[in-house]
C-alpha cells in the first residue's frame, strides 16, 4: 500500500531509482574504476587483482613489491606465457595519478581522461565516482547513528515527561543554540583528521534533529487507550515503547532521514572544502569544489563538484519529500 502511493511521486520513485542504480554502481565501483586488471589469467590460471595483491615475482620479475600491471615490463611478463590481461573500464582509482599526460595538470577533458584531470594529475572521473561513495558511506553511517540516539532521547523524553522531559529540552536549547560549525571548526583543528574522528564529532550534533519529532510521537501517544490498557496489564515501559508506540514515531523518522543525510555530506564536504576534513589523499567531493576556487582556468573541476553534488543532493531531497508527502497521506 505504501509502495504504490510512493510510486505515484513520480519525481521521488524515479530519483529513488536512480539513486539505488547508482549505490549498486559505486558497491562494485574497483571494478568499474581502477589501476589494477580485473582478472589476470597467467600460465591457466585466473587471477584477480583487484582483490589479492600478487607480487612481480610471481609473474616472473624481480621485485617483491605488489606489481605494477600499468608498466610495459610486467604485461610482457605476462603475455609472454600466452597470459590475458583484462581491464576495467576506467583503468584509474582515486589515487592514480598519470605520469604519461603530454598536457601539464590539471589537463582539459579528453578521450584519456573523459572529465580531465586535477591539479595532481588523477583522473577526475574515478576520483568523483570514489568521492560520491565516501560522502554516501560517511552519511548513512551518521545518519544511522543519529537516528539511534535521536530516538533513545526523544522516547524518553516524550513517555516519561515530568522533569526527564524538563531537563532534555532545556539542554536541547543550550546545545542547539550553541555556534556548531565554529566548534566543529575548532574540534577539527585539534583532533587527527580521520573517518572516524570526522564521524565522532558531527554526531555531537546531528542526533538532535529527531528529537523533536520522536517526542512529539511519544507525548501524543503515551495517554491513548491502548497504552493505558497495556500498562494495566503490566507491560513494561521498554515494551510499551518498542512494541506500541515507537512504530507510529518511525513514521517521522523515515521522513527526516533524508534530510540528515543531505545535512551529512553537505558538513563533510564543507569540513573537506576547509582543509579540516579526511586527511589528504582521501577521495573528498569538497576536496573537489576548494581546487575548482583554486583553479578557475580549469572550470571543469569546479563544475564537476558543483553538478555532482548538486545531482546527489537533490536526489535525496526528492525522495524526501516523496517520503514526507507519502506518510502523510497514510495519516
Amino acid at each position: 500500500m505504501f509502495w504504490q502511493k510512493f510510486k505515484k511521486k513520480r519525481l521521488s520513485y524515479i530519483s529513488s531509482l536512480i539513486l539505488l542504480g547508482l549505490s549498486i554502481i559505486l558497491v562494485g565501483l574497483e571494478w568499474l574504476a581502477n589501476d589494477k586488471p580485473i582478472f589476470i589469467n597467467y600460465e591457466h590460471t585466473w587471477h584477480f587483482p583487484v582483490l589479492k595483491a600478487y607480487p612481480e615475482t610471481y609473474f616472473g620479475g624481480t621485485l617483491k613489491t605488489e606489481a605494477d600491471y600499468k608498466n610495459p615490463y610486467v604485461q610482457d611478463l605476462i603475455t609472454k606465457k600466452d597470459g590475458k590481461i583484462i581491464w576495467p573500464l576506467i583503468r584509474y582509482s582515486y589515487a592514480s595519478l598519470d605520469y604519461d599526460m603530454e598536457a601539464p595538470s590539471p589537463s582539459k577533458p579528453s578521450t584519456r581522461h573523459l572529465l580531465g584531470t586535477d591539479t595532481y594529475g588523477r583522473d577526475l572521473l574515478s576520483y568523483t565516482l570514489y568521492s560520491v561513495r565516501l560522502s554516501l558511506l560517511f552519511g548513512l553511517i551518521l545518519t544511522s547513528f543519529s537516528i539511534i540516539i535521536g530516538i533513545i532521547a526523544g522516547a524518553l523524553q516524550g513517555y516519561f515527561g515530568g522533569w526527564t522531559d524538563l531537563i532534555g529540552q532545556r539542554f536541547l536549547e543550550i546545545w542547539s543554540g550553541l555556534p556548531q560549525l565554529f566548534i566543529l571548526i575548532i574540534l577539527a583543528g585539534i583532533i587527527a583528521p580521520s573517518f572516524t574522528s570526522l564521524l565522532l564529532i558531527l554526531l555531537v550534533f546531528s542526533w538532535t534533529a529527531l528529537v523533536g519529532p520522536v517526542r512529539a510521537e511519544f507525548l501524543k501517544a503515551r495517554n491513548l487507550d491502548y497504552v493505558r490498557a497495556a500498562k494495566a496489564l503490566g507491560v513494561s515501559n521498554i515494551m510499551i515503547m518498542l512494541r506500541h508506540i515507537l512504530p507510529n514515531a518511525m513514521v517521522a523518522t523515515f521522513t527526516f532521514a533524508p534530510f540528515i543525510l543531505t545535512g551529512s555530506m553537505v558538513a563533510l564536504a564543507s569540513l573537506d572544502y576547509l582543509g579540516l576534513g579526511l586527511p589528504i589523499g582521501s577521495a573528498s567531493l569538497g576536496e573537489i569544489l576548494r581546487q575548482g576556487k583554486e583553479n578557475i582556468q580549469a572550470p571543469w573541476i569546479g563544475l564537476t563538484g558543483f553538478f555532482v553534488m548538486g545531482f546527489v543532493l537533490s536526489l535525496l531531497m526528492f525522495i524526501a519529500e516523496g517520503l514526507r508527502d507519502t506518510f502523510s497521506a497514510s495519516n
